[in-house]
């Protein structure tokens, strides 16, 4: 299953690890390190410039094209949408 994020842009529910509260992660010094940190090495990806409600960390596994070997890429992207919102339907989504 995949989940809406906004605007016309969807992930699937496997690779999330996480939804996160901007109001509330922006709070801590620490977690606003992190995201300045994660902004200028590129894994976030900004669905919405303004109005961000919610972050979504995911990671997903490819295999490498030369070795076959499992790589993980983590993304971390930005929405306009309410966490409690994106969790519930998320859960909904599972529940099918």
């Amino acid at each position: 299953m995949f989940l809406h994020l906004g605007k016309d842009f969807v992930v699937p529910i496997k690779d999330i690890i996480a939804i996160i509260d901007a109001e509330t992660a922006l709070k801590s010094q620490d977690t606003k390190d992190f995201f300045e940190i994660a902004n200028e090495e590129g894994f976030i990806y900004n669905i919405v410039n303004e109005g961000i409600k919610s972050y979504i960390i995911t990671e997903k596994v490819e295999k490498d094209k030369i070795d076959g070997s499992n790589i993980r890429k983590s993304i971390i992207y930005t929405s306009n949408i309410s966490s409690i919102t994106l969790s519930k339907r998320a859960e909904f989504n599972k529940n099918i």
